[in-house]
């Protein structure tokens, strides 16, 4: 009879702690993504200076707007030499 008791004891547990599991996961995780949105937030969100929030408030969607103009001194190194386009002959 104990062995049985034992047995219905440790079923009862099992299956109820799959119930819980079933009621309180969704909640489980929607807490854990909130601490983790909320840690990403304060490590990246301090990186914008003033300017760049500013600008992203203005900034409509989809469009394009570029930060920094590339150097206009972009010339190959003379040491190098010249460039040879050519085609392979069949």
């Amino acid at each position: 009879m104990g062995l049985l008791k034992t047995i219905l004891i440790i079923l009862l547990v099992y299956f109820g702690f799959k119930i819980l599991a079933r009621l309180f996961a969704p909640l489980l995780v929607k807490f854990v993504a909130k601490k983790a949105e909320q840690k990403f937030g304060e490590q990246f969100g301090g990186f914008q200076n003033p300017n760049q929030q500013r600008q992203a408030q203005k900034q409509k969607e989809g469009e394009t707007v570029i930060d920094k103009m590339p150097n206009k001194n972009g010339s190959s190194n003379p040491k190098v030499g010249e460039y040879i386009d050519y085609e392979e002959i069949d």
